[in-house]
C-alpha cells in the first residue's frame, strides 16, 4: 500500500522512497510534490499555505535524495506531474523572484491540466503553455441533462489521446467564454458542439452538427491525427483569422 512508505504530515503526504513517489504520481491525473530539503527551506511555509488553498489537488512533500535523483531534482523545487500531456513542470525556488502562497497557488492552478480541463482565464494560460498544441473542445451548457452525458463520454475518451490532444470543457453559460464560441462562429443556442483547435497551424474545425456520439468524436480526432482533417478548409477561415482564444 502507498501509505506503507508514506508518512502523513498534517494532511500532507511525505514520500519516503521512489516506489512511494511513483505510486503517488501514478494514482492521480495531476500530482504536486514539494521537494524541500528541510522545513526551514525558502518557500516551505508558503508551499503548505498554497496546498491548503488547493484542496482538491493531490500534494505531497519529499526530502529523500534518492527520489530527487529519480526526477532530476537538484535543489528545492515544486514539481507538477501531469498525465494529460505527459508533462512535468518544475519551479526551482532559488530562481523564483517572489514567493508567496497566492503566487504558488496560481502556479498550481495554471498547471492543473487534467484529461479534461474546464476552460477559464487561468487554466487557459496552462493550456496554451502546454507542449500539446491541439485542443478538442466540448462547448456545452453546464447543468443540462444531455450535457452531463456528453461530459462523461468526453471524459471516457480523453485518456486515449493523452500526449496528443488536450480535452477542454467550455461552459457556454459563462459570459467570459463568449469569445471562444465566437471564434468557432457559434452562439449559445447552437450548443452543444465539438470543436478542434490546433495552435501550431492556428486553425480550427467543427464537428458537423448532429448527435455527439463517442464514435463521431473519435473519428473526428483520428481524422486530425491522420492528417485528413487538415486538408479540409478550416472552419470559417479568412486570411487574417488569427484571433486568440
Amino acid at each position: 500500500d502507498i501509505l506503507d512508505s508514506c508518512i502523513t504530515s498534517g494532511s500532507i503526504l511525505r514520500l519516503e522512497n521512489v516506489p512511494a513517489a511513483e505510486a503517488f504520481i501514478d494514482s492521480v491525473e495531476v500530482a504536486v510534490i514539494g521537494f524541500f530539503e528541510t522545513e526551514a527551506a525558502h518557500g516551505y511555509k508558503e508551499f503548505l499555505a498554497a496546498a491548503k488553498q488547493m484542496e482538491t489537488l493531490p500534494v505531497a512533500l519529499c526530502s529523500e535524495k534518492e527520489v530527487w535523483a529519480k526526477y532530476g531534482i537538484a535543489s528545492d523545487t515544486i514539481s507538477i506531474f501531469r498525465k494529460a500531456d505527459l508533462h512535468q513542470e518544475h519551479l526551482k525556488l532559488s530562481e523564483a523572484k517572489k514567493i508567496d502562497a497566492d503566487r504558488l497557488a496560481r502556479f498550481m492552478t495554471i498547471n492543473n491540466i487534467h484529461y479534461v480541463t474546464e476552460y477559464n482565464q487561468v487554466t487557459a494560460v496552462g493550456l496554451f503553455q502546454s507542449v500539446v498544441k491541439t485542443h478538442l473542445l466540448l462547448m456545452a451548457d453546464r447543468g443540462h441533462t444531455h450535457s452531463e452525458l456528453l461530459q462523461q463520454r468526453f471524459r471516457d475518451l480523453a485518456p486515449k489521446y493523452a500526449g496528443k490532444m488536450l480535452f477542454v470543457l467550455v461552459n457556454g453559460q459563462e459570459k467570459s467564454n463568449a469569445r471562444v464560441l465566437e471564434y468557432f462562429g457559434l452562439k449559445s443556442g447552437d450548443l452543444p458542439r465539438i470543436g478542434l483547435y490546433d495552435g501550431d497551424l492556428d486553425k480550427k474545425w467543427l464537428l458537423a452538427a448532429g448527435e455527439i456520439t463517442t464514435e463521431r468524436v473519435q473519428d473526428f480526432c483520428d481524422s486530425f491525427l491522420d492528417g485528413e482533417l487538415q486538408v479540409r478548409p478550416a472552419e470559417g477561415e479568412t486570411p487574417e483569422d488569427k484571433t486568440e482564444l
